[in-house]
């Protein structure tokens, strides 16, 4: 009996579960995805599902996987890092010329290069919490500064010639799944543990969602507003390193066009911009949704800017249908949040 009880509160729970994901918006986007995979498959006449395309998109979906994680950290705590392509791109080709212009070995490389990134992240976050300026105006700022070095790193040429070590890595597909792209998920995987699972994660959350209830239940919010932008740098140098593998060469536009998507995933995958939620699936299945709109401009040869419009209609649609079904809970009878009803005319 004991067991058939067991048996049953599990499945219960199986299925309360199922019924709650369904109604999320990774299980919406999880929907775009296939039907998006499945359109841009038949139009291309079935090449699309070919080893080789399926290949080379997982192999450029690694990077956009991973900067939508680093702003959803900082959107997590309330932030916004608006250095996410510019650190990365510095980043990239700082690893670059160290190993193409000095002959660093690529393991010590990306070594140095992961160093770089989470302590430019420190530096911000303390830089944040040291002058009370908001992390909007430090991390222009910073994106400013990184910009003008990378360009000093490189000029106008492209470094290549780069470790082979670490190229291999970036073309390496077993099974026709690449590394890079197992790396992204391992990554997510890792986070979601963090952020899920452990007290470090969960102040994080608790200092973005409600910043007075977490002081007053000895949180430091400034501890965790620097923990966030140097989780933040750490991922963007993950991101670095997949794309200087993924790529022939790096040069100053390297990390030009990662800020809209950056905040695309995130905010597409159901991350509130007022802080205390992350949505690691959600992210992730909203990064698929970006690169596959990359893929149908190449598959259609559509303008770039086409896409970057759709995509900012995209988050345009799903900051403003939040706000409003935010507003409408706010005025429900039913919200713990509504104003009491008064009778009677002023």
């Amino acid at each position: 009996m004991n067991r058939m009880n067991t048996a049953l509160g599990q499945g219960s729970w199986a299925n309360a579960s199922l019924r709650r994901f369904s109604r999320s918006t990774a299980a919406l986007l999880l929907c775009v995805v296939v039907a998006g995979y499945l359109a841009l498959g038949v139009a291309s006449s079935g090449s699309f599902f070919e080893g080789p395309s399926v290949r080379v998109f997982l192999q450029y979906l690694a990077t956009p996987i991973l900067i939508g994680l680093a702003q959803m950290v900082a959107l997590c705590v309330g932030q916004l890092n608006l250095a996410v392509g510019a650190l990365g791109g510095f980043t990239a080709c700082l690893m670059g010329v160290l190993m193409a212009d000095h002959g660093v070995p690529a393991g010590v490389a990306v070594i140095l290069g992961l160093l770089t990134a989470t302590a430019i992240g420190l530096a911000t976050g303390a830089a944040i919490v040291a002058t009370q300026i908001n992390g909007f105006i430090v991390t222009l700022a910073t994106m400013t500064i990184l910009l003008g070095a990378q360009y000093r790193l490189t000029g106008t040429r492209t470094v290549d010639g780069y470790s082979r070590t670490l190229r291999d890595f970036g073309t390496a597909a077993p099974l026709n799944i690449p590394l890079v792209f197992v790396t992204a998920l391992v990554a997510a995987a890792l986070l979601a543990g963090f952020m899920y699972r452990t007290v470090a994660g969960r102040r994080l959350l608790a200092a973005g969602g409600n910043p007075l209830a977490a002081r007053l239940s000895g949180i430091s919010t400034d501890r965790q507003i620097v923990a966030a932008h140097t989780l933040s740098g750490l991922l963007i140098g993950v991101a670095a390193v997949t794309s200087t593998a993924s790529l022939p060469g790096v040069n100053r536009s390297v990390g030009g066009d990662w800020l809209l998507p950056s905040f695309a995933a995130p905010i597409i995958g159901g991350v509130a911009l007022t802080g205390g939620s992350i949505a690691v699936l959600g992210t992730v299945l909203a990064a698929f949704v970006t690169r596959l709109i990359d893929a149908a401009r190449a598959q259609f040869s559509l303008d770039p800017s086409w896409v970057n419009l759709l995509i900012g209609l995209v988050v345009l649609g799903t900051v403003a249908g939040g706000r409003l079904h935010q507003t409408r809970l706010e005025k429900s009878p039913q919200s713990p949040t509504a104003l009491p009803q008064t009778g009677g005319a002023q």
